[in-house]
């Protein structure tokens, strides 16, 4: 929103341009509406202003409005009015609309990030990594950038062209069932635009682009925002498409009161008011004695308030069996009706006859078009292609994935968009975690990642990355797939590492050493889908170890040559709170001389976890298994826990040894539903331990351990704060910033 302020000292000085100076309609080529109805009646136009969730309101008009036989020739409409009069255009009921509005999850819906099931399993992968999600973008000559918007409409643009799919083969929204003229705002000019035909979803869109808040939309050469700031009650456009009679709907939030204006957003909203209170005053002064002026009284209802959009409906209901006495001068008869109620276009799916790809970045056609299976001669599937498309939006690469359905030559198609990041292809993350125990040790590191991306047409990609702190190291990768679908790649990663361990007597530290090390890690590989993936490699090191604090018994030079396998499944819906899906794997290490190695072993890991969920309340149970099967991997071999949710009583990597086992059942339930910080308060039981020697690992050398946290999900990570406890008496409070599951 904090463009509105620009856009404020952009047009303060110039007088707003009306929508009869930038219609459309104006331009060779643009048919006007025809008359709507010969019979000897007044042509009635509906106008349906702008307002976020308040606009739920229109859809308690149009219910009063059916309930008294009343047919609308004309629909004009801005915002949140484009959409209910969009789509009461292309033939929905107001139950159909209101239902939509009360079920569609609008958070998940204006969150442009796909659901994790659809992400790329590579791009799941970076949830263990500690790295905030948003990313610095940068061109190849080093400029900065960053995207228009807080929210790109990725979902929201599948919600509208799943919405308005019964209306695909209308491309002049005058030959709608009702004719429709949605209005926006040029941003270039700040002259209103109304839109009346091309896409009805993209000119929804359009005309619903907060500035700020969502990406603007091109359309024929303009970039479009929401028409709030040029025309938010279109009154005049329903008048000019031949209305002879107009109801105007006006859910407009007003102006703030002093006392309301209590912080800079507060200012920011008080801007955007004044520019829509501005021109909605101009149109709403031209309103004849014979048009009919509705103003539910929303309240404390607000524009983004759209879990409260059933109470909108209501409030919208009430304020029109208001104007039930003007309103009844407006019914048809029974007759006229009826041809009205017989316009509506009927729910169908279209038969696709042609696939196009408008591909707009440097990725391959195919590796687009190989995660679509919507072939020539079938009906479009609407929730099968978004998933497809989501698919696509998960590699982590685009914009912006969309599609809509043309009719060329008489062939129904279906033309996919996609729209590769205009802030990259260079980023840098940065990160930081961190883990403390209130008492002697605390460990921390800060990093950042620099990604490439679409270094070639089959999406491969570098990486770079620098860490400080406990764990210092320095790391490049290569990923590369091998095929458009990404079914098999090649990852090359080298690094040089030190970290730090301590060794415990009991509960006391008696010895720190550091363990510096060179890497080269060849890996080859096949993606199953977006849950699982399988690995072989090659994995060389060679380093030492050097004593920090303590006896110098265990310092010495290492190297390690290995083989492994690895396979992994990851379907969670959260690597942090998780709630749904499962997570495994197992991975087999085979250290040989003969491949580099000081020592021969041979090493299995093992581990699962499972996620539920009902309502708030979460249950996650896990086991994790690592063995060495001769008991003789060498010193930096070791496995390794301790720690929150590792056996909680315990200090991070407190205990080690040839094998080691924990099986887990966390719950959690959310205490906070701030979407920007999201609470949770929860409890573990943990059961495990460390052993030397494969004889000795036993269920009565098992070790009890649980903890008490509370969660959560910050902008830099997830964040933990509880107290572990042990058996015996061990406890220690933690800490812990960065992922756990």
């Amino acid at each position: 929103m904090v463009s509105v302020v620009a856009l404020a000292t952009l047009f303060g000085p110039v007088e707003v341009a009306s929508a009869q100076q930038a219609n459309l309609a104006g331009q060779p080529g643009k048919s006007m509406p025809q008359a709507a109805n010969p019979a000897q009646r007044p042509r009635i136009g509906l106008v349906l202003g702008g307002g976020g969730a308040r606009g739920s309101a229109h859809v308690g008009v149009l219910k009063v409005l059916e309930e008294l036989h009343i047919p609308i020739d004309y629909i004009a409409g801005n915002s949140m009015g484009a959409i209910v009069g969009g789509l009461y255009a292309a033939g929905f009921t107001p139950d159909e609309i209101g239902h939509e509005l009360k079920t569609i999850d609008w958070d998940d819906t204006f969150i442009d990030q796909p659901p994790r099931t659809d992400r790329s399993f590579r791009r799941k992968l970076d949830d263990n990594l500690y790295m905030v999600k948003p990313k610095l973008g940068f061109s190849d000559d080093g400029e900065v950038k960053t995207p228009l918007a807080y929210i790109h409409g990725q979902k929201f643009d599948l919600q509208l062209s799943r919405l308005t799919l019964r209306a695909t083969d209308i491309h002049d929204f005058n030959k709608l069932p009702i004719p429709f003229h949605a209005v926006a705002t040029d941003l270039e000019t700040g002259q209103a635009v109304v839109l009346q035909s091309g896409d009805l979803a993209r000119a929804i869109r359009a005309s619903m682009a907060v500035p700020g808040a969502f990406d603007p939309v091109e359309i024929d050469g303009r970039l479009l925002v929401d028409g709030l700031v040029a025309n938010n009650v279109p009154v005049n456009v329903a008048r000019d498409m031949g209305a002879d009679i107009l109801i105007v709907v006006d859910v407009g939030s007003g102006l703030y009161k002093r006392e309301d204006i209590k912080g800079a957003l507060d200012v920011v909203a008080q801007l955007t008011n004044i520019l829509s209170e501005r021109n909605v005053e101009q149109q709403l002064a031209t309103l004849k004695p014979t048009d009919i002026l509705i103003k539910p009284q929303l309240g404390d209802l607000g524009s983004g308030d759209f879990q409260r959009a059933g109470e909108g409906i209501v409030i919208g209901e009430a304020a029109a069996r208001g104007q039930l006495d003007a309103l009844r001068r407006l019914s048809a008869s029974n007759a006229q009706y009826q041809q009205f109620e017989a316009k509506k276009v009927p729910d169908k799916l279209p038969i696709i006859d042609f696939v196009r790809l408008d591909n707009q970045s440097r990725i391959g056609d195919t590796v687009i078009l190989s995660r679509i299976s919507l072939k020539p001669g079938q009906a479009l599937n609407s929730a099968q292609l978004d998933k497809e498309i989501n698919e696509i939006y998960g590699l982590d690469v685009f914009e912006s994935v969309r599609y809509e359905v043309v009719d060329e030559g008489g062939k129904t198609g279906l033309v996919l968009h996609a729209k590769e990041k205009s802030w990259g292809p260079n980023y840098l993350q940065f990160g930081m975690e961190l883990a403390s125990d209130f008492n002697n040790e605390s460990t921390y590191n800060l990093g950042v990642l620099y990604t490439r991306t679409a270094i070639n047409a089959l999406n491969g990609e570098i990486r770079l990355g620098l860490q400080i702190g406990q764990d210092p190291t320095v790391a490049a990768e290569w990923y590369q797939p091998l095929d458009p679908a990404s079914r098999y790649f090649i990852n090359t990663r080298v690094a040089l590492a030190s970290n730090q361990f301590n060794v415990y007597a009991g509960n006391d530290a008696i010895a720190q050493y550091d363990v510096s090390r060179a890497v080269l890690d060849l890996g080859l590989g096949r993606e199953f889908g977006t849950w699982g993936q399988a690995r072989i490699g090659y994995l060389w090191s060679e380093g030492d170890v050097d004593m920090v604090i303590g006896p110098p018994s265990l310092e010495g030079d290492f190297q390690i040559g290995q083989l492994y396998a690895q396979l992994a499944v990851d379907t969670l819906d959260s690597v942090y709170f998780p709630g749904s899906g499962r997570k495994g794997g197992v991975s087999l290490i085979a250290s040989q001389e003969a491949l580099g190695a000081d020592e021969d072993f041979n090493q299995v890991l093992l581990s699962y976890t499972e996620a539920f969920s009902s309502g708030r309340h979460h249950l996650i149970g896990a086991f994790r298994f690592d063995t060495t099967l001769d008991d003789d991997a060498p010193l930096e071999s070791l496995f390794r826990a301790g720690g929150f949710l590792h056996l909680s009583g315990y200090r991070p990597n407190q205990l080690s040894g040839q094998q080691v086992g924990i099986a887990s059942l966390v719950y959690y339930r959310r205490i906070l539903d701030a979407r920007i910080l999201p609470g949770y308060v929860g409890a573990s039981i943990e059961f495990g331990n460390a052993w030397q020697n494969s004889s000795d690992v036993s269920f009565s050398s098992g070790l009890f351990n649980g903890s008490v946290f509370f969660g959560a999900d910050t902008p830099i990570g997830p964040l933990y704060l509880g107290v572990g406890f042990a058996e015996g008496g061990t406890g220690t409070a933690f800490l812990h910033l960065g992922p756990v599951f």
